[in-house]
């Protein structure tokens, strides 16, 4: 029925094309439908031709389809031949698609990711499956009969006269051209008849527009299987780039890594020193293989040891080897296995010489006889040592080695072959206590700390405590740095009367920073045991009101504690930033007194304490810290105090400065030898056993030193020597400054001479710059000493002086008899003057006031003995009156030149001497007055028992009658004479050694006075 249908339809469009053959809009359709037509059977060819020639197509969409059609049964052959042409279609389309991509070379994207997965973005073509859409409509003709078709087709062409169509051919290669049918345009009406069920299946095979030249000439299918090679080509390029590029990365980075294992190597072990510039090793542990001179040995080979001036004497300066031998080593035993990190080197200590050692290997062994030098792993480690004499060098081990001995071998020097050193080690686990492992008792800060950590310090511990610390600045450095004190008492802020001052300063030297830790140390101790009701710290603080001063030189510490504990040298650091050492900055006083003692000035010229300050040293070199220290002195009551140094192990006493000798024969000083008085013959007597250097308290100084110097847990131990020599201290742990090494303007003794302080000068120990290992140790040496020095404060009397009517007499002189040595009271009339036991005659005087003289005990027991004064008026305010109407000169006694003679005449004249002498009665009162003295009163009592004529006898009696009227009046002005010329039995210099007495031969003494 169909097929009649279709040739129907074929002669209604014949006719139509007949009719409307000049129409060129009509010829124009024709020739699209007979593209359709020759698409439509290319395809059916091509389906065809693949089929035989059993072509098998692996595309998965394909599968797809081709099971949604298959439960289809019962298909006709022509509807299977439909199927298959249809398949192949799609195949080819689906070829089309996938393969148009590559054109636009996406598949290039993954490139720059260089990831291994980038060529997946190839599988983006199935993403929109396009194909699926068409497979819908497929299934709605399922009767498609295209071979009956074709043969109707060809009918029909044969009719007409047309032939055949020609079948296209698939192309097999570019330049393919498609074959022209001729006339083909008559049939316009016809094919679109008879395409449209072939046109349905035109959407399944593109879904874009229509192509304007045929779609097989964008593609060469011959050069596919070399583009596919092309393709694996490049990809197998890209990976290998890519695993590449994975390994160049990898190497990267393990090189980079590597690098910063060299660059950034592991920490060096830091380990404290062994001990050899603080003479924890022994001088047995200490060897060499020659040395030049006796006292150039091992023993001197220590860090910053410091020879003698002379460098011929007995003590050198280092250890100087033999320069004969051929083999030099300096070898430290350190008793145990340890594991050795460092060597710090330096070269001889001389003020003329430069000696020191360039370049050294190192050995080490546990049995001294075989011996392994240190090797980096090409050859044996040379270490660069010294290129001055002055300045320690490390030597830094690359890993720790353990040992027991150590070696160092020197290979190149300057000068001789001299070398100071210290080395650097840690101690081993081990069941053994060493000198390094110290448990301290105290829960307390064992560090160093700069300017900044100090003053955080002090701020924490004014918090900790507030009720009994203060914190307070006693001036600046030079560079503007503040010197801090701190004031620990149970009323901070206020003298109390009765209440001593104690003072403890450190830091003189930058460099010495021990004494700085150790009140550090000992502000945190009396802090918490306050806190903890302490005893004995409750007693200190509630009894004494403590100063703390841990840096008088801020600005030269900030300099040692940049380059370390051990590697700044003895001198960096002492001085301050203007070139004074403080500690012998001060006025020289000590001159001043001894000069006025051998003229006989003091102390009527020249008092004996508190001596003024000459006007030419505070205008002149004088430093700032000096400056600020003197006003701080000067502005509080001190009656004992001591600075803490470094250097060596041992406790100094004044006088510091050593005395000139004086010779009789010197007539700059003396006018005649009869002219010197007893003690200063006797002085210079005594010259030779120490009297030149003795205070007048040298008993005092002596016993407070020992109670440092005894209650240290080491100072004492003094038989392997001083630090740098012999013992100097005779066992005892104390010394004479001015015998060790005298010093001119120390601070000891400005503070004697000026104030009413007593200082010394405590030296801690051989290290000035401990590690801070050695900090516990050092707290546990010195903790007793610091705590004993501070109660001996309380040693002597102590008291107030007072007017009658109770007011406090501030300036007062309280002096004591034999002790040529005077203290002032304070601003309140309180005093304190330290004294051993015994039994002493204190005399308490005032300007316009009664002196007063009692007897003081001073036991054994603790706790000064009070001694208090009370002071009457006297008239001595009109004696300066009097003295000021005759321009203040001293009386001078004058003798009467006309001497009466025992002849007749003489007789005669008795009345003219008996009525002068009752109008001289007045100034013979006044003789009295002057001649009280003990000395004159004996030769008058010798006078008036030797024999005379009776001219005398009259002269004599007339004075006697004239004695009762004066016996009142002496009496009287006894005190104020006494207050005048303060010269008693406590003196033992006659302050009238300048009166020149005439030595006339007369038998009485008629003396003739005017004010000269």
């Amino acid at each position: 029925m169909r097929a009649e249908l279709l040739v129907f339809w074929a002669g209604l469009s014949l006719s139509c094309v007949l009719v409307g053959a000049r129409d060129d809009v009509q010829e124009n359709e024709l020739s699209r439908g007979r593209t359709h037509v020759r698409e439509a059977r290319g395809l059916v060819e091509r389906g065809r031709q693949r089929e035989e020639d059993g072509v098998q197509m692996s595309d998965e969409p394909a599968e797809v389809v081709e099971e949604r059609t298959k439960p289809k049964k019962k298909k006709t052959p022509e509807e299977i031949e439909a199927a298959r042409a249809k398949k192949a279609a799609e195949r080819e389309a689906k070829a089309k698609k996938q393969k148009a991509p590559k054109p636009t070379k996406k598949p290039k994207a993954p490139r720059p990711t260089k990831k291994p997965k980038a060529p997946k973005p190839t599988k983006k073509p199935k993403a929109p499956k396009a194909t699926k859409e068409p497979k819908e409509t497929t299934t709605t003709p399922p009767d498609v009969k295209s071979p009956p078709l074709d043969e109707e087709e060809e009918r029909l062409l044969i009719e007409l006269g047309w032939g055949t169509v020609a079948r296209p051919v698939t192309p097999n290669g570019p330049g393919v051209e498609e074959p022209v049918e001729p006339d083909l345009d008559m049939l316009r009406g016809r094919y679109r008849a008879t395409t449209t069920e072939v046109i349905m299946y035109i959407p399944e095979e593109t879904t874009g527009t229509p192509y304007v030249v045929p779609w097989y000439e964008e593609y060469d299918y011959a050069d596919l299987a070399a583009k596919k090679e092309e393709e694996e080509e490049d990809r197998a390029r890209k990976e290998k780039a890519e695993k590449a590029e994975r390994l160049r990365k990898k190497w990267e980075e393990e090189e980079e890594e590597r690098l910063k294992q060299i660059s950034l190597p592991v920490e060096l072990k830091k380990c404290p020193p062994l001990g050899l510039e603080s003479h924890r090793v022994e001088d047995d542990q200490l060897q060499a293989s020659s040395q030049s001179h006796y006292g150039f040995a091992a023993q001197r080979g220590r860090l910053n040891m410091q020879g003698s001036a002379n460098d011929d004497d007995l003590y050198g300066g280092a250890w100087c080897a033999e320069s004969e031998e051929g083999n030099h080593w300096f070898e430290v035993d350190a008793r145990r296995e340890v594991e050795f990190t460092g060597v710090i080197t330096q070269g001889r200590n001389s003020e003329h010489i430069e000696d020191f050692v360039s370049s050294y290997f190192v050995a080490f062994s546990n049995d001294s006889r075989d011996w392994t030098t240190l090797h980096d792993g090409y050859a044996e480690w040379l270490f660069y040592a010294n290129v001055d004499k002055d300045t320690p060098v490390l030597g830094q081990l690359a890993a720790p080695v353990v040992a027991r001995y150590i070696r160092i071998l020197p290979q190149s020097w300057n000068g001789s072959l001299c070398l100071r050193a210290e080395v650097l080690a840690c101690q081993l686990p081990s069941s053994y206590r060493s000198e390094n492992e110290v448990n301290p008792s105290d829960d307390l800060d064992f560090r160093h700390h700069n300017y900044k950590e100090m003053r955080q310090m002090m701020k924490v511990i004014n918090e900790e405590c507030p009720n009994i610390t203060r914190i307070y600045n006693i001036g600046k450095s030079s560079q503007g740095l503040k010197m801090y004190a701190m004031e620990i008492s149970d009323n901070p802020g206020e003298h109390e009367t009765g209440e001593p001052e104690f003072r403890y300063t450190a830091g003189l030297h930058g460099n010495e920073a021990l004494g700085r830790e150790l009140l550090l140390l000992l502000m945190q101790f009396l802090c918490k045991e306050y806190r903890d009701d302490n005893p004995r710290v409750r007693r200190l603080v509630d009894g004494v009101r403590i100063h703390l001063v841990p840096s008088l030189n801020p600005d030269a510490y900030e300099l040692a504690y940049e380059m370390g504990s051990e590697m700044g040298n003895w001198a960096l650091g002492h001085w301050t930033e203007e070139g004074y050492d403080i500690f012998q900055n001060f006025p020289d006083l000590n001159s001043i007194l001894w000069g006025a003692e051998d003229r006989g000035w003091v102390p009527r010229i020249v008092p004996n304490h508190h001596i003024p300050l000459p006007e030419h040293f505070l205008n002149g070199s004088l430093g700032t810290e000096t400056k600020s220290i003197i006003s701080w002195m000067e502005r509080s009551p001190f009656v004992l105090g001591a600075n803490l140094q470094g250097g060596e192990k041992l406790v100094a006493y004044p006088f510091d400065m050593q005395r000139p000798s004086i010779s009789s024969t010197d007539s700059r000083r003396w006018r005649s030898g009869s002219d010197m008085n007893e003690e200063t013959w006797a002085r210079i007597q005594r010259q030779n056993e120490g009297s030149l250097r003795e205070t007048a308290d040298d008993a005092m100084f002596r016993w407070l030193a020992m109670s440092y110097a005894h209650s240290h847990l080491t100072m004492t131990e003094t038989y392997r020597g001083s630090c740098h020599g012999d013992d100097l201290t005779g066992g005892q742990g104390i010394t004479n400054r001015a015998v060790w090494g005298p010093v001119v303007g120390s601070m000891n003794d400005f503070s004697y001479l000026h104030t009413n302080c007593f200082e010394l000068s405590v030296f801690l120990g051989c290290d000035k710059f401990p590690h801070e290992s050695e900090l516990p140790l050092e707290w546990e040496n010195n903790r007793e000493s610091l705590l004993s020095f501070i109660e001996q404060v309380h040693r002597g009397i102590k008291g107030v002086v007072r007017d009658v009517e109770g007011t406090p007499l501030p300036n007062a002189t309280v002096s004591v008899e034999g002790i040529r040595h005077d203290v002032k009271t304070a601003a309140g009339g309180d005093y304190w003057r330290l004294l051993n036991p015994g039994e002493f005659r204190v005399t308490a005087k005032a300007d316009g006031y009664t002196p007063q003289t009692r007897l003081c005990m001073v036991g054994y027991d603790s706790g000064a003995t009070s001694c208090s004064f009370t002071l009457a008026k006297s008239n001595w305010d009109r004696i300066k009156q009097i003295m000021a109407l005759h321009g203040k000169r001293p009386i001078r006694l004058v003798p009467k030149v006309n001497v009466a003679k025992t002849t007749a005449a003489s007789s005669a004249a008795a009345p003219t001497i008996d009525s002068h002498s009752a109008g001289q009665n007045a100034e013979r009162l006044r003789r009295l007055r002057i001649m009280r003295l003990r000395r004159l009163r004996q030769l008058r009592l010798r006078a008036s028992l030797s024999t005379t004529p009776s001219t005398t006898t009259t002269t004599t009696t007339t004075t006697t009658a004239a004695a009762p009227t004066t016996t009142p009046e002496t009496e009287r002005t006894t005190s104020w004479y006494d207050s005048w010329f303060p010269v008693d039995s406590w003196m033992t210099e006659n302050p009238f050694d300048s009166v020149n007495f005439d030595s006339v031969p007369t038998q009485d003494y008629p003396f003739e006075y005017t004010i000269d």
